[in-house]
């Protein structure tokens, strides 16, 4: 794990909750957390392992994490992991970042999920929300358990 490069492409838009998440993520694994806008894809190379994580729109990845991915070239076994906040859990929910990536060859090694608040349309205006007050402690604890078993593996 010494000397490993690392970074987080997080895309984290109504409540933060991805974005809590990549933190808890990030901590364990001393990566830097940035934007997809922000990330030049051309510095892929300077990196030994990238996670890439979002909210769930429509059932899948927030578009920037989706169209950043689509402009990769193509990896020959670059390490990555993927990550998710959403309203429901759903199998379906990582297979266009995960097909995007795999494509490009990355090596994905893990798979993370937890729920987060959500609060538009009619949940707002009827229930308030949905999973108030998640991402919580436990989902923290739960990122950073992730974490460490990837650092095992990389």
């Amino acid at each position: 794990m010494e000397n490993k490069k690392m970074i987080i492409i997080c895309e984290s838009v109504h409540h933060d909750n991805t974005l809590k998440i990549a933190r808890a993520i990030g901590e364990v694994l001393e990566a830097e957390i940035i934007k997809p806008r922000d990330f030049n894809e051309s510095t892929i190379p300077d990196y030994d392992f990238i996670g890439f994580g979002s909210g769930i729109y429509g059932g899948a990845h927030h578009k920037n994490l989706l169209d950043l991915a689509e402009k990769f070239e193509t990896q020959n076994g670059k390490k990555a992991f993927i990550f998710s906040t959403s309203m429901i859990r759903m199998s379906v929910m990582h297979k266009a970042l995960r097909d995007k990536l795999l494509k490009k060859g990355f090596d994905i090694i893990g798979e993370f999920h937890c729920k987060g608040f959500t609060d538009y349309s009619i949940l707002k205006y009827f229930f308030g929300g949905v999973n108030k007050g998640r991402p919580n402690k436990k989902d923290l604890q739960k990122a950073q358990t992730f974490a460490k078993k990837l650092k095992e593996q990389i």
